[in-house]
């Protein structure tokens, strides 16, 4: 069954190929345009480029593959009501094909940027750049172009606004593409993506201009230049791509200048209202509107991962500090003079056998909290798991005496757990911080002095 499945996949690819070059010789060798050739076969290749792309394999991201599915789909649909409205009196609705053409680059962008990178969940704050980016640089490209491309191309003004807007489009998505070539040069995914997103730019680029010079007739044979390059981004995601990790910097970088390009636009046209179009400035004021929103859910998403990296370090049940806080604050001590303190209780494991377990968790946490309250502020207090305990303290030695004779003295009187008065004890490894290795091995090996010895405190001595 999947043997078979791989030959259907195998052979809807050599479909694709097969009919691209049919189509091609066939325009070569009759230059007049005509319903068959250059309605039906020419979007038949489009539409079959997306269905290659929608069953690439399963090792594709899941958004890369529907985002570019979705790209091919709707400039395939686009081309269709283009070519229509060339052959026959009843015509389409106009703006359809441009809207297609619109929506087409921020799709094949988030497409590009899951199709390259690693894998991961699909996070809001990536939709977002991408249309901002989407609408700072239209704001941006409306602002420098447009009333120099009115004077030069024939109709209204959004439709001069698309005709440049398009090869800006390729233009980015092919710098895009050609700066994650040169850091995976050797990836096949890599290269196809640029190879594609290379031929569509030029022929764009051939299309403007032979437009702008009156040259342009339809059904050339540069148009399967757009085929070509749909084929090739399509036939990418059946290859394995290099996954690089730098398309939050770099979608970083192009939101913060996509806002601050619509920053300054919002500041000329307040200046001088006649000097900015109105089309950039309704994309910039959609720019700084989404940015603001993009700032409120990333200051949500860093406190709600603050707020997970302290769950990390802190202990459940007493809400102490747990072991990897702890060893993380031994770090920082250094060469600072301090003490180190390491506690194990005596005594608790009966309490654990007579009484159970949930007695004896009552009972950590009334000893964590009698513990808390001698422990100095700057002191870190950690349970680092059973009823062992430590305790950091920066300072002279002299201030780890007294916080060690202190926690003795809080376990002198008993302790009430579930009506049973209850009395334990604790012996204390005390090891000054002399900037050297192991402190942590120095103190266990003092507290298990202590241990054998009844209890009490031990400082280690070498």
């Amino acid at each position: 069954m999947a043997m078979g499945t791989a030959r259907s996949y195998q052979r809807l690819r050599l479909s694709l190929a097969g009919l691209l070059v049919l189509h091609i010789l066939l325009r070569s060798i009759f230059h007049q345009p005509t319903v068959l050739l250059d309605l039906y076969l020419f979007n038949a290749i489009a539409f079959l480029a997306a269905t290659t792309a929608f069953f690439s394999p399963p090792f594709n991201d899941h958004f890369a593959r529907t985002s570019l599915t979705a790209a091919i789909v709707l400039w395939a649909l686009g081309s269709t009501e283009t070519t229509w409205n060339s052959f026959y009196a009843t015509a389409l609705w106009n703006n359809f094909s441009d809207l297609c053409y619109i929506l087409f680059y921020p799709l094949v962008l988030f497409g590009l940027i899951r199709a390259l990178t690693v894998h991961r969940e699909l996070r809001a704050m990536e939709i977002l750049d991408v249309i901002i980016i989407t609408c700072g640089f239209s704001s941006l490209i409306a602002t420098l172009l447009l009333k120099s491309a009115m004077k030069r191309f024939d109709g209204s003004s959004s439709s001069v606004f698309l005709s440049i807007l398009y090869p800006v489009g390729d233009l980015v998505l092919f710098t895009l593409a050609l700066f994650y070539f040169f850091l995976e040069p050797k990836a096949a995914r890599s290269i196809l993506l640029l190879g594609g997103i290379a031929i569509f730019t030029v022929t764009d680029l051939y299309f403007l201009y032979t437009s702008a010079n009156s040259g342009y007739s339809f059904a050339q044979l540069s148009d399967d230049g757009w085929l070509i390059g749909i084929a090739f981004i399509a036939e990418s995601l059946w290859h394995h791509g290099g996954e690089i990790q730098l398309s939050e910097r770099i979608m970083g970088a192009a939101t913060t200048f996509a806002m601050i390009f619509s920053g300054v636009i919002l500041t000329l046209s307040a200046l001088n209202r006649a000097a900015i179009p109105s089309a950039a400035l309704i994309a910039a004021i959609m720019t700084v509107a989404l940015s603001v929103i993009r700032l409120a859910i990333a200051l949500q998403e860093a406190r709600g991962a603050r707020t997970n990296l302290e769950l990390t370090r802190i202990d459940e049940l007493t809400g102490l500090a747990n072991r990897r806080r702890f060893m993380s604050e031994l770090e920082l001590l250094g060469s600072q003079m301090g003490t180190l303190l390491l506690l194990d209780l005596d005594g608790f494991k009966s309490v654990n056998d007579t009484l159970g377990h949930d007695a004896g968790d009552t009972l950590l946490r009334q000893i964590s909290l009698r513990f808390s309250r001698v422990i100095p502020q700057g002191s870190t207090l950690a349970r680092l798991g059973g009823d062992e305990f430590g305790v950091i303290i920066p300072g002279p030695a002299r201030s780890g005496l007294e916080v060690a004779m202190a926690i003795s003295s809080t376990l002198t009187y008993p302790l009430i757990v579930e009506g049973n008065e209850i009395q334990v004890g604790v012996s204390i490894g005390r090891v000054i911080n002399d900037g050297g290795d192991e402190l942590l091995k120095r103190a266990d090996s003092a507290m298990y002095e202590a241990k054998r010895a009844g209890g009490g405190t031990v400082l280690w001595k070498p």
